[in-house]
């Protein structure tokens, strides 16, 4: 068996006294651990490299990440001294190995005659994004396993456009990688001889205060437009996000705030919450229980590098109400364009962009206001991967979000960023209090102009070697048994974007449009164990629209659930 040749390989390579050695000797005899642990190189592709920390090709530690930069500084090598002048911008999270893989990354970079700029602590992904832009560098990489659970940690990595790399430039890069032996090839630098001969560089406040201005300036309203007085509690979940979103805060005049104690500062565990995913309502169950001691209005949550953003609002009866992604996409979305249109600052021919699974009731906001809203495939690196179309076309970009918390406000940081985010979602808050409506009621005020829609995105999660079989098993069933009619409803349309479909390139992701305007996406997932569902149905109210969706989604879920 191959992995048992890597298992064993690995044994003779590590000293004795290496951790990563014992680790691999206590699991001897365990083939199923052996096999998940070698059975593949952990994968690099446009979301670079992702997965638990321990030993192992298919893990992440010095060795993988030693590889995979390696690789990366080759290819830049590749392109001439000019990109190896430029060098690479480099940030990470506060995660278990996340200090140890960013120096190392820094250090193989240095060796390799790149140039590297650094910070002396953990940064959010989005001002990693923005720093790229910023100095002009031809790649970056963010050690970051955002939004997963404690045992994962990861390595985006970033092109010069300041978007997550592309197909192309990941493919390019992952052949460079495969030619690395992880064990001979890899040049490392001592990190302090590299740091006293300039090829590493420490980037200084200055550069945080000038992505906060960026973020800043995205400001729809301000001064006695807004109620600064407004009551928000903000948890960054023990990961990067405290420091900008209390100086954002701060910087725009709120006074009635505070940040969740026991998860402002760093905690590679998430001890307080297990699973650091503020898409999951857990995340805010400390969020909630001191917003009612101190009646705030709104709840604000940054996943650990800051980069995912979500909240909860109160209902017409005083609870606490997490929104999905595509229900604060709306209250943006209004806000951005009502605010614009107000002051007459809407362009001629403004953008937004939306993924291909994300709600098209945002669309048909746009529309209202003579914004065209495009469609990508999931991923910022293709919502804003979008921007230079769109400016070399005459468009000015406005907004990009998707349903999965990410939202995009500013075309110079091209990354979804829960600060900005955060800021124009309390900034929102705050006007529409002064005007005596509450987020409540403008998502009410939507649903009614709009129309009511109903939202289900839910998942299954199928780990290990035999779960990825099974998810391309699924997919393929789907593909050979499209059905006809869904809960009662035909199937007008279908769209399968395995070999692309119209501009947008090929990804294994399947929509299907129903009569009475209700569709769903099925895809796997690119950086989780999980096959991903999306069900939206609009209707004349609410409840019918719920009812409707959940008839949809439950026979979807168990027609695809019985393939084995």
């Amino acid at each position: 068996m191959e992995y048992q040749n890597r298992y064993q390989q690995w044994l003779d390579h590590l000293e004795d006294s290496d951790p990563m050695k014992q680790e691999l000797l206590g699991i001897a005899g365990n083939k199923e651990e052996m096999e998940d642990r070698f059975y593949q190189d952990l994968t690099f592709g446009t979301a670079g490299l992702r997965g638990k920390v321990g030993a192992g090709t298919n893990r992440m530690n010095r060795y993988t990440v030693g590889k995979a930069t390696q690789g990366i500084a080759d290819f830049i090598v590749s392109r001439g001294r000019s990109a190896m002048e430029r060098g690479v911008a480099l940030a990470r999270d506060p995660r278990h190995g996340s200090g140890e893989f960013c120096e190392l990354t820094a250090s193989v970079f240095a060796a390799n005659g790149i140039r590297v700029y650094t910070y002396d602590d953990i940064r959010t992904t989005p001002q990693l994004a923005f720093t790229i832009r910023r100095l002009g560098t031809i790649s970056g990489i963010m050690i970051t396993a955002s939004h997963n659970p404690k045992e994962y940690n990861g390595y985006k990595a970033y092109w010069e456009d300041g978007c997550q790399v592309s197909s192309e430039i990941a493919d390019g890069m992952s052949e460079a990688i495969r030619r690395i032996d992880l064990w001979q090839d890899v040049k490392i630098m001592d990190y302090d001889e590299a740091l006293r001969l300039g090829r590493i560089t420490i980037l200084g406040p200055d550069f945080d205060r000038e992505y906060l201005d960026k973020v800043e300036s995205l400001a729809i309203h301000s001064g006695e437009e807004l109620d600064l007085s407004i009551p928000l509690i903000y948890t960054p979940i023990n990961g990067c996000g405290s420091v900008p979103f209390a100086q954002m805060l701060a910087d725009r005049g709120f006074t009635n705030w505070m940040i969740v104690p026991e998860q402002k500062d760093p905690d590679p565990d998430f001890s307080t919450v297990g699973y650091p995913n503020p898409e999951d309502p857990a995340a805010f169950a400390l969020s909630e229980a001191y917003g009612r001691e101190t009646g705030a209005e709104l709840l604000l949550a940054t996943d650990p590098d800051g980069d995912r953003f979500a909240i909860e609002i109160r209902d017409d009866q005083g609870s606490y109400i997490p929104l999905n992604g595509n229900q604060t996409g709306y209250l943006l979305v209004n806000y951005i364009l009502e605010g614009r249109a107000k002051a007459g600052t809407l362009p001629v021919k403004g953008a937004m962009v939306k993924s291909i699974v994300t709600s098209t009731l945002s669309t048909i906001i746009a529309k209202a206001y003579g914004v065209e809203m495009f469609e990508t495939l999931t991923g910022f690196k293709n919502i804003c991967g979008k921007i230079p179309w769109l400016q070399e076309h005459g468009y000015t970009y406005l907004f990009g979000y998707e349903e999965s918390i990410g939202y995009a406000a500013c075309e110079d940081i091209r990354e979804k960023d829960g600060i900005s985010a955060g800021m124009l979602v309390a900034e929102a808050a705050a006007y529409y209090r002064r005007h005596g409506q509450s987020l409540w009621d403008v998502l009410q005020d939507i649903y009614r102009t709009y129309g009511y829609f109903a939202e289900d995105e839910p998942n299954l999660v199928l780990e290990g070697i035999e779960g990825t079989q099974r998810i391309g098993r699924m997919m393929s069933w789907l593909r050979q048994n499209l059905p006809q009619q869904i809960a009662g409803l035909t199937v007008t349309q279908i769209i399968d974007y395995i070999d692309g479909y119209e501009d947008i390139p090929p990804q294994n992701a399947i929509r299907l449009f129903l009569e009475g305007g209700s569709w769903f996406a099925i895809r796997p997932s690119g950086t989780e164990p999980k096959i991903k569902f999306y069900f939206y149905s609009c209707r004349e109210d609410g409840a019918q629209a719920a009812a409707v969706n959940g008839r949809i989604r439950d026979e979807v879920l168990e027609m695809i659930r019985a393939v084995r």
